[in-house]
């Protein structure tokens, strides 16, 4: 294992620990609300403040980017962190949740993890050596058809500027595929299509932490990921699509026909 992974993989199980320890004691959590339905407790924070201390020790020049402290630090090494995705399911004791760390080098993903305490389930990959669940070699789905297909997804939450065209889409999509799965941690869907248990995924609004260490995951695994046209500027539209190669395009073409203007990809 690459020394920088293997330093995410000891951050990411160390928050895991946090937030099973938490898990048992939900009714003494202390939580505040940052935005309309976007809870954070004092989980996600102890998480987040272990994995940067860990990655800091061991690479003290590297800068940060995480979903409760923001950016920090100048480096070409960037540590994209979501310490604890899925809070409102955790909040609620519903067993859905995970860490992810990536690392951008000059932008480029170079390492990704994505770890499921529940589950003890963790999902690793380096840039040009494939996408790894418990140190087994993962790879996405080979259904070819939409229609024979599994997708996951997410409703919009914070932002509901959107909802109309999110639920047509939802609405067409739920006949044209053998089901639609809406389990609250991007993160883990994401892990889920690279691992082939989702054929595919779409949501919009999110963060460049809950997709970074996901979208390595899964083009390590021979899948495909881009924004809502098939694009490349998923981390900075927050809109993501997902999946093996002829599930991506068949899902790009489906979604097509709802985009509004406002979801297109920037030129």
């Amino acid at each position: 294992m690459h020394p920088m992974l293997n330093t995410a993989v000891k951050a990411a199980r160390r928050a895991g620990n946090i937030i099973n320890r938490a898990a048992r004691n939900l009714d003494i959590l202390s939580v505040t609300q940052k935005a309309i339905n976007d809870f954070v407790s004092e989980v996600d924070r102890e998480a987040e403040q272990a994995i940067i201390k860990l990655l800091l020790e061991a690479y003290p020049g590297h800068s940060i980017l995480a979903e409760e402290s923001g950016a920090a630090g100048k480096s070409e090494f960037q540590w994209i962190i979501d310490p604890l995705d899925g809070t409102t399911n955790f909040l609620h004791g519903f067993p859905q949740y995970a860490v992810s760390i990536a690392l951008a080098h000059k932008s480029v993903l170079t390492q990704a993890v994505i770890y499921d305490p529940v589950r003890n389930d963790l999902f690793t990959a380096t840039r040009g050596h494939g996408a790894y669940l418990n140190d087994r070699r993962i790879r996405v789905s080979k259904r070819i058809k939409l229609q024979q297909s599994l997708l996951g997804t997410g409703f919009p939450f914070r932002e509901f500027a959107h909802i109309d065209t999110y639920l047509a889409m939802f609405r067409d999509l739920t006949q044209k595929t053998t089901g639609l799965r809406r389990a609250g941690a991007a993160t883990l869907d994401l892990a889920y299509v690279a691992a082939g248990r989702l054929d595919g995924f779409w949501e919009f609004g999110l963060s460049a932490w809950d997709m970074a260490a996901g979208s390595l995951l899964i083009t390590e695994a021979g899948g495909l990921v881009g924004d809502l046209e098939g694009n490349s500027d998923y981390l900075e539209s927050g809109n993501i699509v997902a999946g093996n190669p002829k599930i991506f395009a068949q899902l790009v073409q489906a979604l097509a026909p709802h985009l509004t203007p406002t979801l297109k990809s920037r030129k």
